[in-house]
């Protein structure tokens, strides 16, 4: 037989080979195709609990298309995105819904003035595992600021002016009108709605604490100075005699709270004037004194609605937390504070929250062209403790700081550096009315570390 063969005589077989090699490929890819198609279409497998557990709870579910108002805070929208149109910022129950968490809204409101304040009160909630806010807009530069921050933020169609309003200016009674008026527009929800002012910060989720009562028709912050309880229970409001402050408020959407909430509207937009927050005291007022069974609550307003008031030790105003230090007597943990009881405007409640370190503010801040210089101050133990506690010797002690923060003040000068300055000492409060040294009945000590207000007119710091 020959040991080779023709090339005409294999090509058959060559052919046939080929043929097979080709079927090959084909049904191969047919059948990776068919897998890709059953991958793809086969259901999403489980997320384990961890992973569940761990999730950001303001990820929209995979059923869900991502939109403004349950997109993960602080993710902007997609870069180059145009602002959506004005209805799309409208206060609806749906927008609600989409952030509300348990039945529950946290919300603030303000304008562009205090765009700084609202960063800081949507950090401290984020921080806190709390992502179920709302922001308020009252002008257009601050609706669009914080939409492309990645923070949800609805129009009150206000028309605000950008500035600051001071304290019992026009503009100032005007934003507490809109309080008012926002809070009737969101109990018809049917959302709890816990309503902050931009000038207190939260500490500590305050949510599992509102949901022990949940009995309560109105949940209040108050003016209180001495304490009426020593636990983090409600104060005992027999002996409440401090005003009901609306800086931290929790409404449920009861009918009682919700005739409160139209006549309080009612009042105010009858007299331009009115500071919101007598009105509300007034009111609340009217039928005040029959205890709720349990005794944490009191019936008040009309008479059928259940009310308490929030502990000043916890969820301390500026004078529970900065001078009294109230919480830490107490030893107990601190939800919120309010920086109320302090003497240099916007700019003073500014300062408050940056000596306690609770102020987000931006790096550039802290970029001191020339550096920073800080010393340790020397004061001698007479000045601080020896003899009573008088105006005299107050200012024995002030002065002594006083001149040494001077002399820093010139090295720093001289050195083009930006002074940080010491903790300051006083013997004696401060107030706008006259009193014996300090509170009484309240747990200051006598020295205290004193804000820097105290000593200092802080605006005029910040106008240099």
């Amino acid at each position: 037989m020959a040991a080779w063969c023709s090339a005409e005589s294999t090509k058959p077989v060559f052919v046939g080979i080929y043929g097979a090699v080709l079927g090959g490929f084909a049904v191969s890819a047919l059948f990776f195709l068919l897998s890709s198609f059953s991958s793809l279409s086969a259901p999403t497998l489980p997320l384990p609990a961890a992973a569940i557990a761990g999730a950001n709870l303001s990820a929209p579910t995979l059923a869900q298309a991502e939109t403004m108002y349950n997109r993960p805070i602080w993710k902007p929208p997609p870069r180059r995105a145009r602002m959506p149109s004005p209805r799309a910022f409208r206060l609806t129950r749906d927008m609600v819904a989409a952030r509300a968490r348990d039945g529950v809204i946290v919300v603030t409101f303000g304008n562009y003035a205090f765009l700084d304040f609202i960063l800081t009160w949507v950090r401290h909630l984020t921080d806190l595992g709390v992502d179920n806010l709302l922001v308020g807009a009252m002008d257009t530069k601050l609706l669009r600021e914080l939409y492309f921050r990645g923070v949800p933020v609805f129009d009150m169609g206000s028309r605000m002016v950008t500035e600051d309003a001071g304290w019992g200016s026009p503009t100032f009674h005007k934003m507490g009108r809109e309080k008012v008026l926002l809070i009737n527009a969101l109990l018809p929800f049917g959302y709890e709605l816990l309503m902050c002012d931009t000038d207190m910060v939260w500490l500590k989720n305050p949510l599992p604490y509102l949901a022990r009562y949940p009995d309560a028709d109105l949940l209040t912050s108050s003016d209180q100075v001495i304490p009426t309880v020593t636990d983090d229970s409600l104060e005992n409001w027999r002996e409440v005699t401090g005003a009901f402050n609306i800086g931290i408020f929790h409404w449920r959407p009861t009918e009682p709270a919700k005739r409160l909430a139209k006549d309080w509207k009612d009042l105010v937009i009858s007299d331009d004037k009115l500071w919101d927050q007598n009105a509300f005291n007034d009111l609340v007022r009217k039928k005040f004194g029959q205890p709720v069974q349990g005794d944490d609550l009191v019936y008040s307003y009309d008479g059928k609605l259940k009310l308490g008031v929030l502990p000043a030790s916890i969820f301390c105003s500026g004078h529970t937390y900065f001078v009294q230090g109230m919480y830490k007597q107490l030893h107990l943990e601190p939800y919120a504070v309010h920086t109320t009881f302090q003497y240099a405007g916007t700019e003073g409640k500014r300062h408050r929250l940056r000596e306690a370190m609770l102020f987000f503010d931006q790096p550039s801040y802290y970029d001191s062209p020339g550096g920073f210089l800080s010393f340790k101050p020397n004061i001698p133990k007479s000045l601080l403790l020896d003899g009573a506690h008088t105006v005299e010797s107050h200012f024995e002690l002030v002065n002594y700081q006083l001149k040494q923060i001077r002399t820093a003040l010139a090295v720093a000068s001289l050195l083009k550096r930006t002074l940080v300055m010491p903790p300051l000492w006083c013997r004696l409060d401060r107030m706008w009315f006259g009193h014996p040294g300090i509170l009484e009945g309240t747990m200051t000590r006598q020295p205290f570390l004193c804000p820097l207000d105290h000593v200092f007119e802080v605006i005029l710091f910040m106008l240099c």
